[in-house]
């Protein structure tokens, strides 16, 4: 091997390097092994992410044991849980551009041969992704794992149902006594949000494009087993790094189309559309979203999971893990089995290896899905030019027309769910959410739970140019593009427009004529920017649309400030 390492460690001039590498415990026969940057998100903030400095002791023992020498150092992590609703939340999103590009920063700046990147939180997973495609040096990623389930009346429950009860009680469905209850039963311990929520299908997603080790991500965090599974994963990257498995050579179009079937298959989130195409954009892919309305099309919902359906994250890892998934895309010709995995072994070889518990009620047979055609699906049209994202899990509702309830920002939007303001029939828009005008494409967890806490899931529809958490369902419409900032069509809905959304012909239309689009859009002009100094101005100035991922590049970004 010709070590990238060596550049930092060898020869005669390296001698000032090697010794204050020697202050803190390394030695010469440590630096002669390839060395591995173990990127950890470990924060105190959370429970998604709580236990990764524990889990990152056992990574460096199997990344020693494999004859490697392992340098920890450690990234950002943002709870979208705990800032759901608030001005915080907007941090959220911004976060995975700071972890590719600090992850990408020390690794450049080590000369890493090799990172293995622990994660948990929604967008600690793409933000690792994204940097190991930038580096393309061998990479993997550990899934720190799902937390367990809360109890509730013996009924298994996660923080989906703290937000809806929130709503229930708002509405006077719930009493203060029971929210209380439900928010101290909820969360019993460490781990990330535990239906297929967006960390658990980011953690899908990365098994099944090939950047994990397969039947690694299902194991709950606090599980015993999860020590064997880190150890497991310095094993693979040194492997990796041996035979030179490079992120960009395993995440081809092929890869990418296998990992999206696995979204569609288990009524996944609508935030991988977004993560997706942004790591797409740093592997050198072309992906366009109209590849998640067709491969929804074709690739049923087999996964019977929160939030659409009944069961929680660890219940997968009961049924024989994420293998048993991959089973079944394979069964079904879903996939391309060939596609190689950080292993050094195919999609296909690492699939045959799970072992599924008999009986097991998760996972459906491919001839008995939950549902005919899959949970993601891509719409056109006045409203939405360049495309919006709606997620079809959890109901069977095709179509929606209704009057406009407009908002310029979520919190007025919340506070008229929780006044009773909202009326069956309505369509909520919530706008100037997107990610320069939010800035950071704030989710809508929040509300969106409110307003199926109140009993309004199946007679309102509500649209945004923000984003919606993984726990999300109803008839909901995200990442209308263009933003309303950057001068889309959402920014000239009045207050009592018609809007119509038709899944079956894909379309989001705002019902008047084009003249009248016309005239109120010459009349419009661009609210100030909320922020004008620090990290969200500059992420404003240089993020692009939601149609490509929402990343940052001043090309894309400009690009859309012309057309605006």
């Amino acid at each position: 091997m010709t070590l990238k390492s060596y550049t930092i460690t060898q020869g005669r001039e390296r001698a000032a390097a090697r010794s204050q590498l020697k202050a803190i415990g390394f030695t010469d026969e440590d630096l002669k092994k390839p060395i591995i940057g173990v990127a950890n998100t470990w924060t105190e903030t959370m429970p998604c992410n709580y236990n990764l400095r524990e889990l990152a002791k056992y990574v460096k023992e199997g990344i020693r044991k494999a004859g490697g020498t392992p340098m920890e150092f450690n990234t950002i992590a943002i709870s979208d849980g705990i800032t759901m609703g608030t001005e915080g939340m907007k941090a959220s999103l911004v976060s995975r551009e700071v972890i590719a590009d600090s992850i990408e920063l020390v690794s450049r700046g080590h000369m890493f041969d090799g990172v293995v990147a622990l994660v948990a939180c929604d967008k600690t997973i793409p933000g690792a992704a994204m940097a190991m495609l930038r580096l393309n040096i061998p990479g993997v990623i550990l899934y720190g794992g799902s937390i367990l389930p809360g109890k509730h009346h013996g009924v298994d429950i996660t923080i989906q149902e703290v937000f809806e009860a929130i709503g229930a009680n708002a509405a006077g469905k719930m009493s203060d006594a029971e929210l209380l209850e439900i928010e101290n039963e909820a969360c019993p311990g460490a781990g990330a949000c535990g239906g297929q929520f967006t960390a658990n299908t980011m953690a899908t997603v990365m098994e099944l494009i090939g950047l994990s080790p397969m039947n690694t991500a299902a194991v709950p965090q606090v599980d015993k087993r999860k020590e064997d599974v880190a150890r497991r994963c310095g094993e693979v990257i040194m492997n990796a790094v041996q035979k030179q498995l490079l992120p960009r050579d395993i995440c081809t179009l092929t890869a990418f189309e296998n990992a999206i079937a696995g979204v569609s298959a288990t009524g996944g989130s609508t935030n991988a559309v977004l993560h997706l195409l942004a790591m797409a954009r740093e592997a050198g892919v072309k992906l366009d979203i109209e590849a998640f309305q067709r491969i929804s099309e074709r690739v049923p919902i087999y996964v019977d999971l929160k939030p659409g359906g009944k069961y929680v994250a660890q219940d997968v890892d009961k049924a024989g893990g994420i293998g048993v998934i991959a089973q079944r895309l394979v069964e079904g010709k879903f996939v391309d089995p060939s596609a190689m995995t950080c292993t050094g072994e195919t999609f296909g070889t690492e699939a045959a290896k799970a072992v599924e518990t008999p009986g097991q009620p998760v996972i459906h047979p491919i001839s008995n899905p939950v549902k005919p055609t899959g949970g993601l699906g891509i719409l056109r049209g006045s409203l939405a030019p360049d495309a919006c994202v709606i997620k079809l899990s959890g109901h069977s509702k095709r179509k929606h027309v209704g009057p406009a309830r407009v908002f310029d920002r979520e919190e007025d939007a919340m506070k008229a769910v929780m006044e009773g303001r909202i009326n069956p029939n309505d369509v909520i828009v919530i706008r100037y959410e997107g990610p320069r005008g939010g800035p950071g494409m704030r989710e809508m967890l929040g509300v969106t739970s409110a307003v199926i806490g109140a009993g309004l899931g199946n007679s309102v529809a509500l649209l945004t140019d923000g984003r919606f958490s993984g726990a999300t369902h109803g008839f909901m419409i995200a990442h209308i593009a263009p933003e309303a900032q950057a001068g889309g069509p959402i920014a000239a809905v009045q207050e009592g427009d018609q809007i119509t959304v038709d899944v079956d012909a894909g379309e989001l239309n705002l019902d008047i004529a084009a003249d009248e689009m016309a005239r109120r859009m010459k009349a419009w002009t661009a609210p100030e920017a909320k922020y004008k100094t620090g990290v969200f101005a500059k992420y404003s100035a240089l993020v692009g649309s939601a149609s490509e991922g929402a990343v940052t590049s001043f090309p894309a970004a400009l690009s859309e400030k012309t057309r605006a």
